[in-house]
């Protein structure tokens, strides 16, 4: 297996890049974010996943270690495969999936291309203990829709998504109705 590629930027052809390492060319598969950060002829070093089918031999790279790590973690998830899982990466950085894992951002994740409901429920049960998240989540109950609520709510007060995760994140009591959680958030922004 190949763990990474040296080398440099010979050719940019959305979504791959062919990357020149001692004469030989490679063409790997990147996130958008990976390849509007790209230039042609620019030396890099892209940490690979390879994943090898019947039919097909295909490279996924990223920048950082810490991205094939989160990715592979994606790919491990049934019903993920490694082209949508790479789709999430264009939809946000390592630390807004990883979010998105432990608060239980469904939509984060729906938002993506491919990837329903089902599968974004899987990737939230089955890595978030792996993330380290904060506490149980609950993905159909009172508590699920209410932070959905809420998230709404603060959006449309011009709030990042961002910034609505960490405020939901400060809430401790789980007992608050929707409008006591928005007063809270709001309360909580408003100190930043």
């Amino acid at each position: 297996m190949i763990g990474f590629l040296n080398g440099q930027v010979e050719l940019l052809l959305r979504p791959f890049v062919v990357v020149n390492v001692s004469g030989v060319g490679y063409k790997v598969l990147v996130s958008d974010s990976v390849y509007s950060q790209l230039k042609m002829g620019e030396d890099i070093k892209l940490f690979i996943h390879t994943f090898v089918r019947e039919d097909e031999i295909s490279l996924f790279g990223f920048l950082e270690a810490e991205d094939l790590q989160l990715f592979e973690n994606l790919i491990s998830v049934s019903g993920v495969g490694p082209r949508t899982a790479l789709n999430i990466f264009s939809f946000g950085k390592r630390s807004d999936i990883q979010n998105a894992i432990t608060t239980g951002d469904v939509s984060f994740f729906t938002s993506v291309p491919r990837l329903g409901t089902k599968n974004a429920q899987k990737i939230i049960i089955e890595l978030k203990n792996k993330m380290g998240g904060l506490q149980e989540i609950d993905l159909t109950g009172k508590d699920f829709a209410q932070n959905a609520e809420v998230v709404e709510a603060l959006k449309s007060f011009g709030f990042s998504s961002n910034e609505t995760k960490k405020a939901l994140r400060e809430i401790k009591d789980p007992n608050l109705t929707t409008e006591d959680k928005i007063r809270f958030a709001l309360k909580y922004l408003g100190k930043k």
